[in-house]
């Protein structure tokens, strides 16, 4: 090899090794630029530790960012259902409270409405001490936490605190026995879910439902009731600072355990009011000299029997509204109770009141107690069924003034009748001779009102009452007969007093209603012709009273069942029936128990009670004939059974021949009132003869037995032809 060969040789491994030194500085200078490595020939590295620390902090928020909403997410949605459950409430029309029911697990909870149901000087100190910035804040109050923790650290101990009234009801909501910030953190965020989904009123509705005061009581109208005794809508100054401070220690601060430590309590609430302005020291002075109450007293139980029933009819309302008035409620059952205690043991007494008008329940007193399981008060006797007595026969003297072939004033015999084997007695043994139509209703005798009812149809009678609502019970398999006219049928108190309403609605009942509905579409049913329900009313009106009571001021009727077992008294003015009933539930006898003497004072008593002026009856439909007897026509002045008509020969049996029964008549009054003359014909009976067209007499028929007439108004019409014997024939038309 030449010299030139290793010349070469040698300068080739100088670049060689030079190349590799360059590829190696170059990837060191890679290495430092792309891992932000510090550089020995700049200021470059400071710069990159605060952009990997930036990075970090960055990544750090959006981890706690993507965690704290994972966590809000977590909680779920607010138990709003679970919050606004209650107590099931039975209010009366007016929206005052009758009773309520405990909610399954026991507690008191009432639904409130701060508007209507809450003092406004209750409200203004609440929100003075518990949220002054209510109504502006969206659930947490910033200047309300920094000032609890200056007063915190500059007083060393709590002094006002800092959660919202929202936050309070958050805690309420999902209570935690632990306070820590952890619980804190989630009030503040539920507060503002609250704020979000509900209104401030809805807000404040339910915190002032869930505000524990002890106990089983939560809410300030249990808190209210049970330690108050009322209502929280009209509250002391004392009392709205006591509502005010129970809730803040409810346990240590119940009135019927530490009465002391609740006093305290409400004098420091006091006292937080006069440093803020709210009251003066006056006010709370006198207000601190007030005792406070030391026993809880029972919820309200008015109209129990009531309450029960609209509570197994109305499912799934947290506030039943009932047709009934608790002011009258009130005062008539204490009626009730005394006076079964007067009376004797075992003895109940139900009462019902309805308005006339509206057919609206306005009282019902099922027993004379309802925690007397010695009367069986829980056994409602207004709804239980029993024997009427004689309560009946003013329906069958109402069918009898409708069918025309008698009237008030027209003369009936009281004296011994058989019907087959049947023999009916009046009550007293006794029989009164001939007597008028009027006394012989007003003195409940037997023998007219089974002779009236074998011409008007026990059937008939039966169709009659079930038609206008009232619910006859008879024995299985057994038809209507004349006995059911002294009691011998089943019915019930309610059903009595529907019936007896009808009277003074001039002969049309409805249907009676206890529960408020949104739809009311009951229509109005028949019962009797507005002439026959008037003088049944007027006839009653005249019923001797009770012993010191008003006579002509109240319709009544009294009844007593077969073997003293229930006495009844049913009576009416122009506002309200009212109807009574005395016994024993266990059906049992009571020697003595007549309802004269022991229902009709009772209602007498219950109508003073009332508070309500006695109100006229109406005065007498168009064309009722209002005579003595001596006015009356032939026919009308005495009433003869069928079966005692005397003939003088051969003559046919008195029959309508024109028009026809269930005929209809079209009448034309576009000539006047010649050509819209309707004629009447008959055959038959003995001259003179009467028409009546709805109890009302149009005068005789003419020798040629027949006569025109001038019809009554389009609708149905009852008419009637009466003989000089008293034998009648009755015929039913409707005129178009």
């Amino acid at each position: 090899m030449s010299e030139g060969d290793n010349g070469s040789r040698h300068s080739g491994a100088v670049r060689s090794t030079e190349l590799r030194r360059a590829i190696a500085r170059l990837r060191i200078s890679r290495f430092r630029v792309w891992s932000f490595g510090p550089s020995r020939n700049d200021g470059s590295g400071v710069r990159g530790r605060g952009y990997r620390l930036l990075s970090a902090v960055a990544f750090s928020f959006i981890l706690a960012i993507t965690g704290f909403v994972a966590w809000v997410y977590s909680l779920g949605p607010l138990p709003l259902d679970e919050a606004r459950q209650v107590s099931t409430t039975i209010v009366d029309r007016n929206g005052k409270l009758l009773r309520a029911y405990a909610m399954a697990d026991g507690r008191w909870r009432l639904p409130v409405d701060a508007k209507t149901n809450v003092d406004p000087t209750y409200l203004k100190l609440l929100f003075a001490y518990e949220d002054q910035r209510f109504h502006a804040h969206n659930g947490l109050d910033p200047l309300a936490l920094g000032r609890a923790a200056l007063q915190l650290g500059t007083r060393g101990h709590i002094v006002s605190g800092g959660s919202t009234i929202t936050m309070q009801l958050a805690r309420l909501m999902e209570p935690r026995r632990q306070r820590s910030l952890y619980a804190k953190l989630r009030q503040i965020v539920r507060a503002i879910e609250i704020e979000r989904s509900m209104s401030k009123e809805q807000i404040l509705d339910l915190y002032l439902a869930l505000a524990p005061y002890g106990g089983n009581l939560e809410g300030i109208r249990a808190a209210s009731i049970a330690y108050l005794g009322k209502e929280p809508k009209r509250l002391s100054l004392a009392e709205a600072a006591l509502l005010v401070a129970l809730p803040q220690s409810p346990e240590t601060r119940r009135l019927d355990r530490y009465p002391e430590a609740a006093r305290k309590a409400r004098d420091r609430v006091l006292d937080r009011m006069v440093e803020e302005h709210v009251v003066s020291a006056d006010d709370a002075a006198q207000a601190k000299s007030v005792p406070v109450p030391t026993l809880r007293k029972p919820m309200p139980i008015l109209a129990p029997h009531a309450s029960d029933t609209a509570l197994s009819t109305v499912k799934d309302n947290p506030v039943i509204k009932l047709t009934l008035d608790a002011t009258l409620q009130k005062v008539l059952e204490p009626l009730a109770r005394d006076r079964a205690i007067a009376l004797g043991p075992n003895i109940s007494v139900g009462i019902i009141v309805v308005d006339n008008e509206s057919g609206d329940v306005l009282a019902r007193v099922g027993s004379a107690d309802y925690f007397d399981e010695t009367r069986a008060g829980q056994v409602d006797m207004t709804r239980a069924i029993r024997s009427p007595g004689s309560t009946l026969k003013p329906f069958i003297y109402g069918l009898a003034f409708e069918d025309g072939f008698v009237h008030p004033d027209s003369l009936i015999d009281d004296r011994p009748v058989r019907f087959g084997s049947y023999a009916p007695e009046n009550f007293d043994m006794t029989f009164q001779g001939t007597v008028p139509v009027r006394k012989a209703l007003q003195l409940s005798l037997n023998v007219p009102a089974i002779v009236l009812l074998d011409r008007v149809g026990s059937s008939r009678l039966a169709s009659r009452l079930r038609q206008a609502g009232g619910n006859l019970i008879l024995p299985k398999d057994e038809a209507p007969g004349l006995a059911m006219g002294l009691g011998g049928v089943g019915v019930t108190l309610q059903d009595l007093a529907q019936l007896y309403a009808g009277f003074a609605r001039l002969g049309t009942t409805k249907p009676l209603r206890e529960i408020v509905t949104t739809k009311d579409d009951r229509e109005p049913m028949r019962l009797l012709d507005q002439v026959a329900a008037w003088q049944v009313g007027n006839v009653l009106l005249g019923t001797p009273p009770p012993e010191n009571a008003a006579h002509n001021r109240i319709a009544f009727k009294t009844g007593t069942s077969y073997g003293y077992r229930d006495a009844w008294s049913v009576g009416f003015d122009g506002r309200m029936t009212i109807g009574v009933w005395v016994g024993r539930p266990d059906g049992a006898p009571v020697p003595g128990l007549v309802g004269r003497v022991a229902a009709a004072p009772i209602l007498f008593d219950a109508f003073a009670r009332s508070g309500k002026t006695l109100t006229p009856l109406p005065k007498p439909p168009k064309g009722t004939l209002v005579a003595s007897n001596a006015k009356l026509p032939l026919p009308l002045k005495r009433f003869r059974p069928v079966g005692e008509l005397v003939r003088t020969g051969g003559e046919q049996a008195l029959h309508i021949q024109f028009p026809l029964n269930g005929s209809r008549i079209d009448v034309d009054r576009s000539g006047g009132p010649e050509s819209a003359a309707m004629p009447v014909k008959v055959a038959g009976g003995v001259l003179p003869m009467t028409v009546m067209v709805n109890g009302t007499s149009l005068g005789e028929i003419d020798g040629r037995r027949q006569r025109l007439i001038d019809p009554p108004g389009p609708g149905f019409a009852r008419l009637t032809v009466i003989d000089a014997t008293g034998a009648a024939d009755t015929v039913v038309i409707r005129i178009q």
